[in-house]
């Protein structure tokens, strides 16, 4: 109700036609015809929308005193303002200002602050449901808002106090003004002397001066009234022209005085502030101050008019200024939001492009804030366009982020099944099997994308844990082996060394065991470093030159080493071992055939050579290699099958 009261007060509008309160209406005419303000007909002829605007004003700073304070508090762009400068701008207010005096500044904080929340929670609602959230479950805490709302409810019980005891301080003024038309009236045809009469008129003026705002409603009404019955009084004191006279021609002066100042108004550069000069000046002008005598009244209103006219026109003018700064801004806006609608169409595929047009999009949105007021008639649908742009933009955004986390999920399932893999291997001792698949898993997980950060760190230090203890106990194995290497190498040498005074004792069946008996000795003393297995040719080398001093042929001397092995293999603890030699000897079988058939089809290139020709003789040396070679597997392969048989 008090709101609705509050309403009454400050928006209602004012109806012109209300007739004056008098006991008849005969004199209504006349009231109007007579009246030095600016409601007689010529007076309003030409001026009627400035005189009207002033008049209005005048009603609704007769209801509140402090009306013009408000026009006096800068009313910022607060459309540019963020939450938190919207939030801090009312505490502002609220701290340093009357209530009655900021409600357009606190309606337009409110409007922008409401604008952006739900253009924020809008944004945060669709963020939460791309990331797969139900909407009934939706929340998210804005602290601003709550802040706001606690300013906002404190301005609403001080504005809603203040409404409630103004309203009943303007009824109690009104109540006085009724009383002073009433004792005005009293003072027509009275039996006394009429200074005294005189002196209580000027009385009953004064008191009506101070007697304090009354209900906007009334104000017409009652001042129409009184002005009335004052000129009702200055009527009789016709009767005694030396005081009307005096009283005349002090109306006069102060008259011309506000004519004066409402001209200087003229150049006052703040037009807004020349308005409210020029409606105080008006108020003053039709409260303050009587008539004046009939010779000079029209003369003085209609130039004191002229005045209003010209302050009224530049007004104007600026507003027409304001309308071209506002289709400027909306160009700029619209612009902006074409900017928004060209980003949000883009094919973007890479997460570092969406974060670049994410900055950009918020850049573009804070220059639209920034640009200024619209047009009134353009504001909500400018507004409207403005979001359904930024809308579709993180629609858009959304829809990739919901895909890339889609494919992030997948890509931790799969890191996740490598870094099972890792661990099952980390203790394996089965060196030749799993190094090749750790190397693998670990060539597969630099190809797999990214996954979900809040997972990135685990999973990568749980595989990297997984590949390090491997690899730290393949590298101390190696290490021991290399030790046993350098410790065969060594003794290898100091073999050769001894092998150098070896000497054959002249009977082929002892010689020969003797030679085999080097070659187990050799191989007893186990593998050397991989850089260094020339040594092991050394000795074959050394070895082959002594079966040679026996007269046997190569055959014989490949069969005769061949004949440990077999023994190794007989004495295996491997079931397959013999088996898994044969299939090795036919390949190597099929393997020399093959490269014989090869060398003898390259002979028909050489059907025109001579036989001295050096490739043809290298040919034939190669064929004959092969041949020899392929005998000695074929007779390796008779005996493994007579060790089988």
């Amino acid at each position: 109700m008090l709101e609705e009261k509050e309403d009454n007060l400050r928006e209602q509008e004012i109806d012109q036609t209300t007739q004056p309160v008098t006991e008849s209406n005969e004199n209504t005419e006349a009231v109007v015809t007579e009246n030095d303000t600016e409601i007689t007909t010529s007076e309003i002829d030409s001026n009627h929308t400035a005189l009207e605007e002033i008049d209005n004003e005048n009603a609704e700073d007769a209801e509140d005193e402090d009306n013009k304070e408000r026009h006096s508090i800068p009313l910022l762009d607060y459309h540019s303002m963020n939450m938190d400068a919207l939030v801090d701008e009312l505490e502002k207010l609220l701290e340093k200002e009357k209530v009655q005096a900021i409600k357009t500044h606190v309606d337009a904080i409110r409007y922008e602050f409401d604008l952006k929340y739900n253009d924020l929670i809008e944004e945060k609602k669709e963020d939460f449901l791309a990331d797969g959230g139900n909407e009934i479950d939706f929340y998210y805490h804005v602290p601003e808002k709550s802040k706001f709302n606690e300013l906002y409810s404190s301005y609403k019980d001080r504005r809603n106090a203040y409404y409630k005891k103004l309203d009943q301080t303007l009824h109690a003024n009104l109540q006085k003004r009724l009383e002073i038309i009433e004792e005005l009236k009293g003072l027509i045809n009275v039996e006394e002397d009429i200074n005294i009469t005189y002196k209580h008129f000027k009385e009953l003026q004064d008191q009506w001066r101070v007697a304090g705002p009354i209900p906007r409603m009334q104000y017409n009404d009652v001042w129409r009234t009184y002005h009335h019955h004052v000129e009702i009084f200055y009527d009789f004191l016709d009767l005694n022209r030396d005081l009307r006279d005096l009283d005349f021609k002090h109306n006069l002066e102060e008259k011309l005085k506000i004519i004066e100042k409402a001209e200087t108004l003229a150049n006052e550069l703040d037009v807004n502030k020349a308005f409210r000069e020029l409606q105080l000046l008006h108020k003053i002008w039709k409260e303050d101050i009587g008539p004046v005598d009939r010779e000079h009244r029209e003369e003085i209103w209609e130039r004191f008019s002229a005045a209003t006219k010209t302050i009224h026109d530049r007004r104007q003018e600026h507003f027409k200024n304001l309308d071209v700064v506002y289709e400027k801004n909306l160009e700029v806006k619209t612009d902006i939001i074409e900017k928004i609608k060209a980003i949000a169409n883009q094919t973007t595929t890479s997460h570092s492009q969406w974060q670049k047009n994410i900055k950009d999009i918020e850049d573009l949105r804070e220059a639209f804030f920034k640009a200024g007021k619209v047009p009134t008639r353009v504001n909500e649908d400018t507004w409207k366009v403005f979001k359904e742009a930024v809308r579709l933009f993180n629609n858009r955004k959304n829809n990739f982020y919901k895909e890339l986390k889609k494919e992030q999920q997948d890509n931790l399932d799969k890191k996740l099944a490598l870094v099972a893999t890792a661990q099952s291997l980390q203790d394996n001792t089965d060196w030749a099997h799993s190094t090749p698949i750790m190397k693998r898993i670990q060539e597969e997980w630099k190809q797999v994308g990214h996954v979900p950060r809040r997972h990135s760190d685990k999973v990568w230090n749980d595989f990297k844990k997984a590949c390090n203890h491997y690899f730290d106990r393949l590298h101390a194995s190696k290490n021991e082996s290399n030790k046993e290497e350098n410790q065969a190498l060594e003794g290898k040498k100091s073999f050769l060394d001894n092998l150098r005074e070896f000497t054959l004792s002249g009977n082929q069946e002892a010689d020969i065991e003797a030679l085999k008996k080097l070659g187990e000795d050799w191989k007893r003393l186990g593998r050397v470093p991989f850089n260094k297995r020339n040594i092991d040719a050394k000795f074959h080398k050394i070895l082959d030159a002594l079966y040679k001093k026996l007269n046997l042929d190569k055959q014989e001397i490949e069969l005769i080493k061949y004949g440990n092995k077999l023994e190794k293999l007989a004495n295996s603890d491997n079931e397959h071992s013999i088996d898994n030699e044969i299939i090795f000897i036919r390949r190597k079988i099929d393997e020399v055939k093959a490269e014989i058939r090869q060398l003898e089809n390259n002979m028909q290139f050489f059907t025109n050579v001579s036989d001295d020709n050096p490739l043809l003789k290298e040919v034939i040396s190669n064929i004959d290699k092969h041949k020899e070679s392929l005998e000695i597997w074929k007779a390796k392969l008779k005996e493994i099958r007579n060790l089988n048989s």
